[in-house]
């Protein structure tokens, strides 16, 4: 568990938003090498650690480095920084935020996403949320001159500034989880990994937050013969939501996806591969949650429309409050992510991967 916690923390406080999970992937590189037999970045920065199994055959893990976050369009003449979205917010979770934002030469700089006072805020417009256009970062700069020489310009990326906390002994929150705890998941698991039937590609894939980018160039290069997306799901089981709509709930256990999507179509998880999933955690009694999403998808669904076909799924963590400051996370449904993994790596021989080539083989 403290292993766990640790790599979390140190993948949820880094700054990678997507097109520049350079932060990220340094750490990713650290954390995988000693696992894998080989580790390589693409030219678009995908990380792809390599371990040998036992066949030619080659299975794919795809966890995605980047979190949504904000570029800077125009500088006003009195200093303040106009942004617009990297993926997808809701723009009242942004109000009286801290971020980070990079300098032309990488560094970092903080600034705080200002609110107007109650006090000054017109009658009637005290509960009126507000459009992205009007939000803005204040760097404490007095003018537009001031905010260049910080090294900062139209361009800058930004992200969160938001420490990882501990709830309880099995609850955490902070930034990011979507995806550093599917990222967490699976470098956990190359530490418990034994011999492989099919040798795994994990791959650290790039800018998923804005249209699956990575994952699509990874899979053209790897092929692989089946593959498996890590990622976060929704678990809306808060007050005022029906149960109907929960889609997972937290600290019931992972989530083994059969459909997810939205207006760009729908991602159907392979029907052989899902059940091999689910049997494999009914055989090692790993308590999990079959998950339907209507509304966003993940890397599975680039990875699985590559060349003739690739034989895709997806494992989700049940995560309250996505796309926010304080993303929540039970580490008993990581964890059992992380050994549902383990499970499906390594028993899955040749002859089950030949069924999921060949649809008409039973």
């Amino acid at each position: 568990m403290e292993e766990f916690i640790s790599l979390l923390k140190k993948l949820s406080e880094a700054r990678g938003p997507s097109g520049f999970e350079d932060e990220v992937r340094e750490l990713v590189i650290k954390e995988m090498e000693p696992y894998v037999d080989e580790v390589t970045v693409d030219r678009w920065g995908n990380v792809i650690g390599v371990k040998r199994g036992s066949s030619s055959y080659r299975a794919m893990v795809a966890a995605h480095m980047d979190e949504i976050g904000l570029v800077v369009d125009h500088i006003d003449k009195e200093g303040f920084l106009r942004f617009r979205p990297i993926g997808g917010w809701n723009e009242v979770t942004l109000l009286g935020q801290r971020v980070w934002v990079k300098t032309l030469d990488g560094r970092w700089v903080r600034g705080v996403i200002g609110v107007m006072p109650p006090h000054v805020t017109p009658s009637g417009k005290e509960r009126e949320a507000p459009e992205m256009k009007d939000l803005y970062i204040d760097v404490g700069a007095r003018n537009r001159e001031e905010v260049e020489k910080m090294g900062l310009s139209v361009g800058s990326v930004a992200v969160l500034d938001r420490e990882f906390a501990i709830l309880n002994e099995r609850v955490v929150t902070g930034k990011a989880f979507d995806d550093r705890v599917g990222l967490a998941v699976m470098l956990y698991t190359l530490r418990q990994l034994g011999d492989l039937p099919a040798t795994l590609y994990a791959v650290a894939t790039v800018q998923e937050e804005v249209g699956l980018r990575g994952a699509q160039i990874a899979a053209e290069r790897i092929n692989p013969h089946y593959a498996i997306a890590l990622d976060t799901t929704i678990a809306a089981d808060v007050p005022g939501v029906g149960e109907r709509l929960h889609v997972t709930k937290v600290g019931a256990g992972p989530a083994i996806k059969v459909i997810d999507g939205g207006r760009g179509g729908l991602f159907i998880a392979h029907p052989g591969l899902r059940d091999h999933i689910v049997r494999i955690a009914r055989e090692a009694g790993i308590p999990h949650q079959l998950e339907v999403l209507y509304g966003g998808t993940t890397d599975a669904m680039a990875i699985a429309f590559r060349r003739e076909g690739v034989p895709a799924a997806a494992i989700s963590i049940p995560t309250r409050y996505v796309h926010s400051p304080v993303e929540l996370v039970d580490l008993s449904d990581a964890l059992n992510a992380s050994k549902l993994l383990k499970n499906v790596l390594e028993k899955t021989p040749p002859d089950i991967i030949d069924k999921f080539l060949d649809r008409r083989v039973k």
